[in-house]
């Protein structure tokens, strides 16, 4: 069964189309106009296990809001596309990632019981030229649209790239086994209730 997806959003503050493929090698091709989200969601991809295309433009003259959110809103929805149902899956995942003195824990639940703990700080306000107060933004897009339960914490760390950086790289290796089929689901939606 293939599990591929592509969504395509426009509004007039953006232009979107993400396609994903939760079965691929982490292959990315992204274009969002913002350098560091650029190599966020490409870490995503290699990190998720998930081939990942990603082209947005949005209205960077204004600010780099409507593009991260945004993206994170449909890259949800691609996910959530691409398995019909939640069907046949681990639906859980963690993951615990060190980046130099940074370490970060994410704990996911794919249940269509959208939520965001966000326990993270950071000590500049941009890596980059990217607003750092963002990074929520687009977690919170990204479970809303998504239909996960996500939480995301940074136990301690002090420099905001390896913050921002390690948070990703939990959120895709947690999506990546909370995506992995499950044989003894035997198919169906890994829930007493029998739906999600």
């Amino acid at each position: 069964m293939s599990r591929k997806a592509e969504v395509v959003r426009n509004t007039k503050e953006t232009q979107i189309r993400v396609a994903v493929d939760l079965d691929g090698t982490g292959v990315s091709q992204i274009s969002t106009g913002i350098g560091f989200f650029d190599h966020m969601l490409e870490s995503f991809a290699r990190h998720g296990g998930i081939d990942l295309a990603v082209e947005t433009k949005g209205d960077l003259h204004i600010d780099m809001h409507h593009t991260v959110e945004d993206t994170g809103i449909v890259l949800g929805q691609a996910v959530k596309q691409a398995i019909p149902g939640f069907t046949g899956i681990r639906r859980f995942g963690h993951a615990y990632i060190p980046m130099d003195e940074t370490l970060s824990r994410c704990a996911l639940d794919l249940s269509n019981r959208p939520y965001l703990i966000w326990k993270v700080e950071f000590r500049t306000p941009k890596v980059g030229d990217m607003d750092t107060e963002l990074f929520k933004e687009f977690h919170h897009a990204f479970a809303m649209n998504c239909g996960a339960c996500v939480h995301l914490e940074t136990l301690y760390g002090a420099n905001s790239h390896h913050i921002a950086e390690s948070g990703f790289k939990a959120l895709a290796r947690a999506l990546r086994a909370a995506v992995e089929v499950d044989p003894k689901t035997l198919g169906h939606a890994p829930s007493t209730k029998g739906v999600l």
